[in-house]
């Protein structure tokens, strides 16, 4: 654009629109690193890390200390006491990925 060459021309060749052509042209005069990326944070975690501990504590009491009839931790298991003490529902699935991400 700055060499002549009409925003339509532009948006049409680079398949966006010309709002969208006109705000990176603005990003860009507005300093280096203008149209850097800027990664998105992702959703906060609905378990939250200072949670993080006192659910290990009560993992590390046992299973038959929560009510089931033998020590063996299962997602369902884990899920049950995520809701019963901090009052959160998430599929099994999800409670396997906390425990492999994000408890020691």
């Amino acid at each position: 654009m700055d060499q002549g060459e009409s925003p339509s021309t532009i948006a049409r060749i680079l398949g966006v629109t010309r709002t969208s052509l006109y705000r990176w042209g603005q990003a860009a005069r507005s300093g280096p690193g203008g149209l850097a990326a800027k990664p998105h944070p992702g959703p906060t975690p609905r378990l939250r890390d200072d949670q993080l501990e006192p659910l290990e504590n009560l993992l590390l009491d046992g299973a038959t200390a929560h009510g089931w009839p033998n020590e063996l931790w299962t997602a369902q298991r884990v899920t049950a006491v995520i809701r019963r003490h901090f009052g959160l529902a998430f599929h099994p699935e999800h409670v396997h990925k906390i425990l492999k991400r994000r408890l020691h």
